[in-house]
């Protein structure tokens, strides 16, 4: 985060014209900084990676550290519901564009926007309900 904080706040000296064609250097410079990051760091500990993998139970490239967990408990069961949840992401997405343009339209008073922003953010409520919430363990 700091080598495209410090990049951001340099580019405006530097370099002339329009940010927009500046932001392939800046993408660029961000991602140099987070693999050194990542590299420079000690990796992190294996019994932290199986609790946290046991506890939150993510899908993607967790393969060693699941065959970790499953010797150490067979009846673990990972999580199979992917598309789920990244419905529940996309729905998520909304539910935190309507919250934060809510304010703007109360503020503003525009009631249509807002009533309609209401009735999207109660219709995401009672989804979320459904399909996360009530689907939680402990």
């Amino acid at each position: 985060m700091m080598a495209g904080i410090i990049a951001a706040l340099v580019f405006p000296f530097i370099f002339s014209g329009l940010p927009l064609y500046n932001w392939p250097l800046l993408f660029l410079i961000s991602i140099i900084g987070c693999i050194a990051g990542t590299y420079s760091a000690p990796a992190t500990d294996v019994e932290v990676l199986k609790k946290f993998y046991k506890q939150v139970r993510p899908w993607g490239f967790w393969k060693p550290v699941h065959q970790l967990v499953i010797a150490e408990d067979p009846a673990f069961v990972p999580n199979k519901r992917f598309k789920l949840d990244m419905f529940n992401v996309v729905i998520g997405i909304i539910g935190q564009s309507c919250l934060t343009i809510l304010p703007m339209y109360l503020i503003l008073w525009m009631k249509l926007p807002l009533l309609i922003t209401i009735i999207i953010l109660a219709a995401v409520v009672i989804i979320l309900k459904k399909t996360w919430w009530n689907k939680l363990e402990n």
